[in-house]
């Protein structure tokens, strides 16, 4: 009896579990059905927030992403948030979408505050009456050309391994630097993953780009999709669709430019041809005597190298013409070291090599310094820098056996570049390495009293 009782209960057992999980299959396919029938998760929340430099120094941009369409671009602003009248400047919104296969979109938001007051710090926060970020500052640079700005500068930082970013973040906290200047190289890729990578990596840096203007140029990582998310994601000053601009800073003229253009021909020669006539053009203009006057150095960069000091690049071993440096192959045309030669380009840099390189001053693969003593006091060529050990997840680069002539100083330690323009004569360079805490493995000055042509 009491095992007819047990089956009993048994079965009854079973037969409420059946009926419970049918219940719960038919709970899931009613959920999956809404699902299919609206898919959208809404996301109004701005992210991604960063700075640029508009058409002038106190003219700033700024950019930050949705998932859904807010219909408002906006940025609320004041030197007091809390406590001051808010002044609100509206912008506009593009939809993005991602070239891989899920064609994932986004919108992007860009809001320009224009005639900001110098040396004068803003509180602000972006978005729409849908979402709001949170309250980011800045603050603006002095006026004129008398005054000594600072710089952080690297390439070749990623997603995954961003060994300089947390330095990179506090010294940014701390107010050490008027503006960071990415030579290329993002996320590792920003297309990866259908451009979730991308996403991520802008949210990381936004600890950086809230807070300082992050001005930037294109590397090969970014070619997928001819620079798409590149192009999206960053709005840089001038027409050139951010691939190439200029600005000037205290005493320095600062030029960006795409070496891709080179590389990806795929896309035509238009835009190398665009490229170098604006170049040209902009290059001239700042030599000139009354513009040397004001703003004497002339400091360039874009992400590969015209020399290099690592066997392995196909076109940068020494033994082969790099594209930039000479022009394209058997015909020689639209090579930058004569331009740059030509118009007086005091410091260049690159990246694209994982490492740090100092080259003495060169060109056309011959050493001129300034004197055995002191080779950067009035030096005779441009001083060329590669600073692309930021960290990713190519990780380190090897140096050759044999290293050139004109390789002065050299580390593979991770780490990135500070840049500070004293004045019209005296600029200082050091190079932090994160594998040693922060020390500097190299620093150096270059000192001008005249600046122009090198003929």
């Amino acid at each position: 009896m009491v095992n007819l009782t047990l089956l009993l209960l048994l079965l009854a057992f079973c037969l409420a579990s059946t009926v419970q999980r049918n219940l719960e299959l038919e709970e899931d396919a009613n959920v999956q059905q809404n699902l299919e029938q609206d898919p959208e998760i809404v996301h109004y929340q701005p992210e991604q927030v960063h700075l640029a430099f508009g058409d002038s120094l106190q003219d700033i941009v700024v950019t930050w992403s949705t998932r859904s369409s807010t219909n408002q671009s906006i940025v609320n602003f004041a030197q007091d948030y809390v406590h001051d009248k808010l002044s609100v400047i509206s912008g506009s919104w593009e939809l993005f979408k991602d070239g891989g296969k899920q064609a994932r979109t986004q919108y992007i938001h860009k809001v320009t505050l224009p005639s900001l007051q110098p040396a004068t710090r803003y509180e602000y926060s972006c978005g729409s009456n849908l979402g709001w970020s949170a309250i980011y500052s800045f603050k603006t640079p002095p006026a004129g050309d008398k005054w000594s700005p600072s710089l952080a500068i690297y390439g070749d930082m990623g997603n995954e391994n961003a060994q300089s970013l947390a330095r990179l973040q506090q010294d940014t906290q701390l107010g050490m630097y008027d503006a960071i200047i990415h030579v290329g190289d993002f996320a590792y890729d920003m297309d990866t993953e259908d451009a979730r990578v991308g996403d991520e990596f802008m949210r990381q840096i936004e600890t950086l780009a809230a807070y300082v203007p992050y001005m930037v140029c294109p590397g090969n990582h970014e070619e997928k999709y001819n620079f798409s998310n590149y192009r999206a994601r960053f709005n840089m000053p001038g027409n050139g669709d951010s691939l190439w601009y200029s600005f000037n800073m205290g005493p320095v003229h600062f030029v960006s430019f795409s070496t891709e253009v080179y590389y990806f021909m795929n896309y035509g020669m238009k835009l190398l041809t665009k490229q170098f006539e604006w170049l040209e053009r902009d290059l001239a203009e700042a030599n000139l005597p009354e513009n040397r006057a004001k703003r004497p150095w002339i400091i360039t960069y874009g992400h590969r190298p015209m020399y290099c000091s690592d066997d392995k690049e196909y076109d940068c071993n020494g033994k082969l013409e790099t594209y930039i440096r000479q022009g394209l192959p058997t015909l020689k045309w639209f090579g930058l070291e004569d331009l740059f030669y030509k118009h007086g380009v005091d410091v260049e840099f690159f990246a694209h090599e994982h490492f740090y390189t100092r080259l003495w001053p060169i060109y056309d693969f011959k050493v001129y310094n300034g004197s055995a003593q002191a080779p950067y006091t009035n030096p005779k060529a441009p001083i060329q820098i590669i600073t692309g050990s930021a960290g990713c997840n190519e990780n380190r680069e090897p140096f050759s056996n044999n290293l050139p002539d004109w390789n002065a100083f050299h580390s593979n330690d991770y780490g990135y570049t500070r840049l500070k323009a004293h004045n019209g004569t005296h600029l200082y360079f050091e190079q932090v390495s994160d594998d040693k805490d922060g020390q500097i493995v190299d620093s150096f000055w270059v000192i001008k009293d005249k600046h122009g042509a090198y003929d």
